[in-house]
């Protein structure tokens, strides 16, 4: 058994969240249309989660080599401000936007799903992973959900980290009745 602490030990400390976004986001697959513009899904559910954290209060940060437009609009829609796609360096995307919002790299919880995504990973306090993670992602990954990317992962982490903050459960009631 590892001296290092459970996961769940650093749920308390998170204050940002970075996701990838094909792979994570999505479930990696991308649908290519006759004129070549490639589709993508994303998970509603996902969705919600995003929005709940950032109307929590939570950084929200996106990091993607992928350069999809109708991402960045889904995205931004949800409310997301920071949105770097065409990233190849996603370790100068991360400086950069810890260095303009004043984060800690320990109150980072980044979740990625392939290769680009380890170097990145191996900086921040809490990398996650999908579980359908590349084996090597999945290796450096302080957490691996029980969920899919594209299928409810991104949903898992945040609610967690919300949960054990307090801050999941708000006043629901009053707001969807």
């Amino acid at each position: 058994m590892s001296d290092e602490k459970s996961y769940k030990e650093y749920l308390v400390d998170i204050t940002t969240f970075i996701f990838d976004v094909d792979g994570v986001l999505t479930d990696g697959t991308i649908t290519v249309t006759t004129d070549g513009e490639m589709l993508r899904t994303m998970n509603i559910k996902d969705g919600f989660a995003l929005k709940t954290a950032i109307d929590a209060g939570f950084n929200l940060c996106i990091i993607s080599g992928g350069s999809n437009e109708g991402v960045r609009k889904r995205l931004a829609g949800l409310g997301i401000k920071d949105i770097f796609l065409g990233a190849h360096n996603k370790i100068e995307q991360l400086n950069e936007y810890l260095d303009q919002h004043k984060v800690s790299k320990s109150e980072v919880l980044y979740m990625g799903d392939d290769i680009p995504d380890y170097p990145v990973m191996k900086l921040v306090g809490l990398p996650c992973c999908p579980q359908d993670a590349v084996p090597e992602i999945k290796g450096i990954s302080k957490y691996i959900s029980h969920k899919n990317g594209g299928k409810g992962a991104v949903r898992d982490v945040i609610e967690q980290v919300l949960k054990v903050q307090g801050k999941w459960n708000g006043n629901f009631n009053a707001k969807y009745d």
